[in-house]
C-alpha cells in the first residue's frame, strides 16, 4: 500500500503542473495580442535567410503587427459615432418571475425539491412496507362455502375434502366428541368444530411432507415416515413430534366456513384422541394399520 502511495504522488503532482501550465498558456492564447510560438519567434529574429534579404532587417516582427492591429482597432472603436436615423424604442421591465431566480437559487431550490420527492418516496415505501398487504388465497381467509354443502361434499369424497386454495384437507367433526375437544382446543379451532368440520393444514409436523389421506383406513397417512393421523389430524403413529397443524375457523353470519390460512395453529399433543377413532381397514403404507 504505501509502495503504490510514493508512487501515485509523484505522478498525481506532474499531472496537476501539467494542467496549470496548460491552462495559463490558454488564456495568454486568448489575449487580445495573441501569443507567437517558439517556432515562429526564432524565424522572425534568428534566421539568416531572412535578415539576408533586402530591407529584412527593417521588417516589422510578428508581435509588432499584431500589436499594430489591436492599435487599429481601438481607434476605429474610438471613432464610432451613432447613426442619426437611430430610434429609441420605450424600456419594458422585465417580467420579475423570468428574471428574478438567479442560478445559485435554481439549484438550491431544485436540490431542495429532489431531497423532498425522494423523502415523499421513501414514506411512501415504508408506509407501503408496514400496511397489511391485500393478499388472496393462502395467507388469507378463505371461503370454503355454506357448512351443509361442505359437509355434503365431503360425504361424496369418501370423507376427506381437499381445499388446493386454503392448503387444507376438510373434515367432519363428531358433535359427540365435542366435550372431549372443548378440555383440548383454543377456541379459534372450535368455532369451526362446534360446527362440525375441521380444516387441517396439508403438511405434516414431521418434515413438511404433503398428507395424503386413506380411503381405505379413514385416516391420513404420510408416505415420507410413516406417520399416521385420525380425521381430526390426532396423531396414531409413526415418528412425527404432535397431530396435524390446523387453521383458526370461523362460521360467518350466512352460515359459510371461513379458513383463516393466515394463523396456523400447532396440533395437538401425542396422546390425545378426542374421536376415538379406529381404522376402518386396511392401511395404505402396507403392514400394521395401527
Amino acid at each position: 500500500m504505501g509502495v503504490a502511495l510514493s508512487i501515485a504522488i509523484p505522478i498525481i503532482v506532474i499531472a496537476a503542473v501539467i494542467v496549470l501550465i496548460g491552462a495559463a498558456r490558454r488564456r495568454e492564447t486568448m489575449a487580445a495580442e495573441g501569443r507567437l510560438g517558439r517556432e515562429t519567434r526564432r524565424r522572425d529574429r534568428g534566421r539568416v535567410d531572412i535578415v539576408d534579404r533586402p530591407g529584412a532587417a527593417d521588417a516589422p516582427t510578428g508581435k509588432e503587427v499584431e500589436r499594430a492591429a489591436v492599435i487599429a482597432r481601438q481607434q476605429a472603436g474610438a471613432d464610432l459615432v451613432e447613426a442619426a436615423d437611430a430610434s429609441l424604442r420605450e424600456w419594458t421591465p422585465p417580467d420579475p418571475a423570468a428574471v428574478g431566480v438567479s442560478r445559485r437559487q435554481f439549484l438550491n431550490r431544485s436540490t431542495v425539491a429532489m431531497m423532498g420527492f425522494g423523502l415523499t418516496g421513501f414514506g411512501a415505501a415504508c408506509v407501503a412496507f408496514l400496511w397489511p398487504p391485500f393478499v388472496t388465497g393462502f395467507g388469507a381467509d378463505v371461503n370454503a362455502g355454506s357448512v351443509e354443502k361442505l359437509k355434503s361434499d365431503i360425504q361424496g369424497s369418501n370423507g376427506f375434502l381437499y381445499r388446493a386454495d386454503a392448503r387444507a384437507w376438510i373434515t367432519e367433526y363428531p358433535a359427540a366428541a365435542l366435550p372431549k375437544a372443548q378440555a383440548a382446543y383454543s377456541a379459534p379451532e372450535l368455532s369451526g368444530m362446534e360446527a362440525g368440520l375441521l380444516a387441517l393444514f396439508q403438511k405434516c409436523p414431521h418434515l413438511g411432507c404433503r398428507v395424503p389421506s386413506c380411503v381405505t383406513s379413514q385416516w391420513f397417512e404420510c408416505p415420507c415416515h410413516g406417520s399416521r393421523y385420525n380425521q381430526a389430524g390426532e396423531k396414531r403413529g409413526g415418528p412425527a413430534p404432535r397431530g396435524m397443524d390446523r387453521f383458526a375457523m370461523s362460521v360467518n353470519s350466512k352460515g359459510e366456513f371461513i379458513i383463516r390460512t393466515g394463523t396456523v395453529i400447532d396440533g395437538p399433543p401425542i396422546g390425545v384422541n378426542t374421536t376415538g377413532q379406529e381404522p376402518e381397514g386396511p392401511s395404505c403404507l402396507g403392514g400394521a394399520s395401527h
